[in-house]
């Protein structure tokens, strides 16, 4: 189809025709002055004023985790890997808006998915904590203490830093409108019902005493699963004859750690859903492990006879905020360093494991990382956790049968995430190439997905105007 003489794609036609749909449809739900009337005393606005500053800290992790992904991967595909990330922000902001909350926390069907209709396009999603037949809401680990529409907004965050993670095990090589379509059917086939099962009051782990403080199985476990499918599935990276293969920027691995480490307080601080003691503990949990897990990294690479790095440190950090993230605010101090210690050693084997990266090519190893983190993550709950929930409930179930629930749920969780992920590569790949030709890989995907080059010296030969319009329709 041409549209002005150029060529317009069809998928891309059909996403706007979709925008055009959603925004005629949101004329028929007008601004409602009493959805967003709050009253309240000083406890309940000092949670509001938290958990809106939480919110904020854990959309700041997405950019974060653009710099650390883009600084990683050659200079060839920097723009392409941030971008990755960043497009995640309007996509699943607006899909979950639709329908992604509905599906997640909307009324239990099944213990595994919520009603798709009840909070459609947020309907009755506002400032008090009722659902859609006016009755209290019961959300994620307790009663909300915060409006109904900030707990649907923290989440959102969750959301939209989840399919972001997957994109580090095939970078350089996705097409990225294929990518664009594969993290929409991710988010709801595989996202929704796992964050369902987790943080819905009725959903199937809670019902087993399985517990996820802040996304060990939801956020990591599941797209560092999805991760290791997406390497299977794409295959390895071209590499021509004497091509270098090193990091693009090494200071903006650093800064993106820095920003996943400051927003990480509002990613573990701000799952207690309140200004009170458990966030508190977590804040003070997600510091000790981060700091704890870049010090071992450090030290194991020294060890080993190899020099200190910056991208060592970079890793290890972001590896021991892996590692508290599913107990964080129900064990001690103590525990925190005892837990990052644990699982950093055990990523860190992963990652230098010569074999994993001869079996498959995992470009930025995430499932070394962010997956096996939240897997052994999720374990240690079940051994960590248990006081916690039993001094909380005198009903509570054995701790044998609390830590072997927690290893069940895992098992299965591993089983969906892989088996599906690799189902929706397929699908996709049957509507959009998932994989870019071998010429556009070698020209890198900054120049033939997006016609933008990442030149810090100012040495590459920019295309004229005409050829950089014949490159994007090419592709």
């Amino acid at each position: 189809m041409k549209i002005v003489g150029r060529s317009v794609s069809k998928g891309w036609l059909a996403v706007l025709l979709g925008i055009v749909a959603m925004s005629v449809m949101g004329l028929s739900y007008p601004y409602d002055g009493e959805t967003f009337a709050l009253g309240g005393d000083g406890a309940l606005w000092a949670n509001v004023a938290w958990m809106i500053t939480a919110t904020i800290f854990v959309l700041m992790m997405t950019p974060g985790l653009s710099f650390f992904y883009g600084g990683m991967v050659r200079k060839k595909n920097v723009i392409s890997t941030m971008l990755q990330s960043f497009i995640v922000m309007g996509f699943v902001s607006v899909l979950w808006v639709v329908v992604g909350f509905s599906l997640t926390f909307g009324s239990d069907i099944g213990h595994v998915i919520g009603n798709p209709a009840e909070f459609f396009m947020f309907k009755n999603v506002g400032v008090s904590n009722v659902t859609g037949n006016g009755t209290p809401t019961e959300i994620g680990m307790a009663v909300t203490t915060i409006p109904l529409v900030l707990f649907a907004l923290f989440q959102m965050k969750f959301a939209i830093i989840t399919p972001s993670l997957i994109t580090g095990a095939f970078a350089e090589r996705v097409h990225f409108t294929g990518y664009l379509l594969f993290m929409m059917l991710w988010t709801l086939i595989v996202y929704c019902p796992l964050a369902h099962c987790t943080w819905h009051p009725d959903g199937l782990f809670g019902m087993l005493h399985v517990h996820d403080y802040a996304g060990g199985i939801v956020v990591h476990a599941a797209s560092g699963v999805a991760a290791l499918a997406g390497a299977m599935f794409l295959g390895r990276r071209h590499n021509k004859r004497g091509e270098s293969n090193r990091p693009a920027n090494v200071p903006f691995v650093l800064l993106g750690a820095a920003l996943l480490w400051l927003g990480w307080f509002g990613f573990n601080g701000g799952s207690s859903l309140a200004a009170d003691g458990i966030a508190i503990s977590a804040f003070l949990n997600t510091n000790t492990a981060a700091a704890t897990a870049m010090v071992t990294w450090v030290t194991l690479d020294a060890v080993r006879g190899r020099k200190p790095s910056a991208m060592g440190a970079a890793i290890g950090a972001v590896v021991g905020l892996v590692a508290i993230t599913p107990m964080a605010g129900w064990v001690s101090v103590g525990q925190s360093i005892f837990i990052s210690f644990v699982i950093t050693v055990c990523c860190n084997m992963a990652v230098s494991w010569k074999s994993y990266s001869r079996m498959l090519d995992d470009a930025l190893d995430v499932f070394p990382t962010h997956g096996l983190g939240g897997i052994i993550g999720t374990v240690l709950t079940g051994v960590f956790a248990y006081d916690y929930f039993a001094a909380e409930d005198p009903e509570m179930i054995s701790r044998w049968m609390f830590f072997i629930n927690h290893i069940l749920v895992i098992v299965g969780v591993f089983i969906y995430t892989f088996v599906l992920s690799y189902g929706l590569y397929w699908l996709t790949d049957k509507i959009i190439p998932m994989r870019v030709s071998s010429s556009n890989e070698d020209e890198g995907l900054d120049a033939s997905q997006h016609g933008e080059f990442y030149d810090p010296d100012g040495t590459h030969e920019l295309p004229s105007d005409e050829e950089w319009f014949k490159g994007i329709e090419e592709n």
